[in-house]
């Protein structure tokens, strides 16, 4: 008789076993650490995948460049805990080559451009060609870009491509860390602020220019990576790969940015 019952209590077991293993997984909290760039999706995109998958997603954000305290750069050498990180790729590249990341999975997620914002109600200048946009920012009382991928290409690219670097430096103000370059223009302490398109549509306060002229734009890839170091490695990849889903990609797009 003890034969009899032995393999209905082994399957038992075995199916006890898978759902304790399946509670375990679901059980993930991933900590990612994203560009601002994606901001204005990630949000819709955590909440979508959590409720799907039952994975747990901690999100926090940094200048993809820069030195703060708050850039992903910075943390990402001062050795803090991600599962995935989601960057600019040239600053990506820049960590795994110092051999402070290593990605066991990548893949781009999203093609960003630059735009110029006002204060909601100030006037608006015109920014369509080179010359417009110069004669923009020399007029400008004021100018603010951040210290991440776009303020870079302003401060030591774009400004010098018009000749005018040394004209408006004694008015131009980098805005350091998680704050956003709208948000010293909604609250006057720019006039003319310079910022990836989706992270300026993220302030209701402005009106947003338009990008910039095609000859000085800069496009910025952002990429998605699982790290080396994630705790959950297994829901790690399966949130990077959630962020080329159809519902994922809309979002991404609805939030300013295009598709790599």
């Amino acid at each position: 008789m003890s034969r009899f019952f032995s393999r209905p209590s082994v399957l038992l077991a075995a199916t006890a076993a898978a759902l304790l293993l399946h509670a375990n997984a679901q059980a993930g909290d991933l900590k990612v650490l994203t560009t601002g760039i994606l901001k204005g999706s990630f949000t819709k995109i955590a909440t979508q995948f959590e409720k799907e998958t039952g994975h747990k997603v901690t999100m926090s954000w940094g200048p993809s460049s820069g030195n703060s305290p708050e850039a992903s750069p910075v943390r990402v050498r001062n050795g803090e805990a991600v599962d995935v990180l989601i960057m600019v790729d040239n600053g990506m590249d820049g960590l795994i080559k110092s051999g402070h990341f290593a990605p066991t999975f990548r893949t781009n997620v999203a093609v960003s451009k630059i735009g110029v914002a006002v204060k909601a109600g100030a006037p608006t200048p015109d920014i369509s060609t080179p010359e417009a946009l110069k004669r923009a920012l020399l007029n400008a009382k004021s100018i603010g870009y951040s210290e991440g991928a776009s303020g870079t290409y302003v401060s030591t690219v774009m400004l010098h491509r018009l000749g005018i670097e040394k004209d408006v430096a004694s008015k131009s103000h980098v805005v350091l860390g998680r704050k956003f370059v709208g948000e010293v223009v909604a609250s006057g302490e720019v006039e003319l602020g310079i910022q990836q398109l989706s992270e300026l549509r993220l302030e209701p306060g402005l009106t947003v220019l338009g990008p910039l002229p095609e000859a000085l734009q800069k496009v910025s890839v952002v990429a998605a990576a699982v790290s080396s170091k994630a705790q959950f490695p297994g829901a790690a990849k399966q949130f990077v790969d959630y962020l080329s889903t159809p519902f994922a990609q809309q979002a991404i797009r609805e939030s300013g940015l295009d598709l790599p």
